[in-house]
């Protein structure tokens, strides 16, 4: 079916195909807004799953068994928290609203596809959003509670008390949370492109050592501090997805 044709087959012109466009932006935009209305109304609910990395009692801790801590989240600025609030309800609305988003851009999208592309585009899209989703739910359980436990108890002196502003706190757990989802579609990509035929698994295996240094590099760019500890932590997921990448690589190559 060529991008000229509706679903239903029907030949679209140009300002057809720009009024579907405007009209999909629409719903995407009201989706996102509802569900963020409806998570800034659930004030309690929403701020007890984002704050909990930052409880001694967090699944984590007690899994890993760690020592009981304690530190302060402070509010610093007069219109500070109904603006985190803003923003939190405004990045679990879009979280939300995602599965319906992408269904709408795939609606859009599809009647430009062969069947056998909108085939491959399914299954693309599909594991694309499933690892993004993965790659947050990493953060929020592994690296974002490790990292808070580190930074938030480490004192150059005792008589140095830690408090953390809600900001730095929050502006911390979305931006890892965005940069892990990203980085866990490596495994996706490598697939992509070992079907087109450019990427072998022998290249990753022979160059995995600069690889390494690469993802050290990475880690180092990503993590919101400078301390050892947090690039490990980060990098750690990225070597385990570039070995996952190696095999998915592989089975790539032998089907072909």
């Amino acid at each position: 079916m060529s991008n000229a044709e509706s679903n239903s087959g029907k030949p679209q012109t140009f300002w057809d195909h720009l009024e579907e466009l405007r009209g999909c932006i629409l719903r995407m935009l009201a989706a996102a807004a509802a569900a963020a209305a409806a998570a800034f109304g659930f004030k309690e609910e929403l701020f007890g799953i984002v704050l909990a990395p930052a409880d001694p009692g967090f699944i984590t801790y007690r899994i890993l068994g760690a020592e009981p801590f304690k530190f302060q989240l402070i509010n610093t600025g007069l219109t500070e928290q109904f603006m985190i609030h803003l923003k939190t309800a405004l990045a679990a609305g879009l979280l939300i609203a995602s599965p319906y988003i992408l269904y709408l851009l795939f609606r859009f999208v599809s009647p430009a596809l062969y069947d056998n592309e909108r085939r491959y585009s399914v299954s693309i899209t599909l594991w694309a959003y499933a690892m993004f989703l993965m790659g947050v739910a990493v953060n929020y359980f592994v690296v974002f509670p490790l990292t808070v436990r580190f930074l938030g108890t480490y004192q150059v002196s005792a008589a140095v008390m830690n408090m953390l502003s809600i900001s730095s706190y929050m502006d911390t757990l979305l931006g890892m949370s965005l940069v892990m989802g990203a980085v866990f579609e490596i495994p996706v990509i490598s697939w992509l492109l070992a079907r087109f035929g450019l990427l072998k698994a022998r290249w990753m295996s022979h160059y995995r050592r600069h690889a390494i240094i690469v993802i050290l590099i990475l880690a180092a760019v990503i993590t919101p501090t400078s301390d050892m500890f947090t690039m490990l932590i980060v990098s750690l997921p990225i070597w385990l997805l570039y070995e996952a990448s190696i095999m998915i690589v592989r089975i790539t190559e032998k089907k072909q």
